[in-house]
């Protein structure tokens, strides 16, 4: 229960950037902005913070693959399905990269 709080504040982050930056897409150029740039550069930090606070875990690059989806529906096209696994994967270096700089507390 204790690792889920933990996980939580950061998945909570990745939603945010999920469905909250979306809302600022005005055109093509924004929505690639957004897409390419900004939602990537997020879930790297919440990810590499995670790791380096939690070390490592696939939680956070499933969740953010999962977590992508529903926004697809939303504010996409399911053409946008490949930005699901592209965030995972994102998610996962992120994690990776921070995890090597973990410090078990124990």
């Amino acid at each position: 229960m204790e690792k889920a709080k933990k996980q939580l504040a950061y998945f909570l982050v990745i939603l945010l950037d999920f469905y909250v930056l979306p809302l600022f897409i005005r055109d093509t150029g924004s929505g690639m902005l957004l897409l390419l740039v900004l939602i990537p550069l997020i879930c790297l930090a919440a990810s590499v913070i995670y790791g380096r606070r939690n070390g490592f875990t696939l939680w956070v690059p499933l969740a953010a693959a999962v977590l992508f989806i529903p926004s697809i529906f939303l504010f996409y096209n399911i053409s946008a399905w490949v930005y699901s696994v592209g965030y995972g994967a994102v998610a996962l270096l992120g994690n990776g990269i921070g995890s090597l700089f973990y410090k078990n507390k124990k």
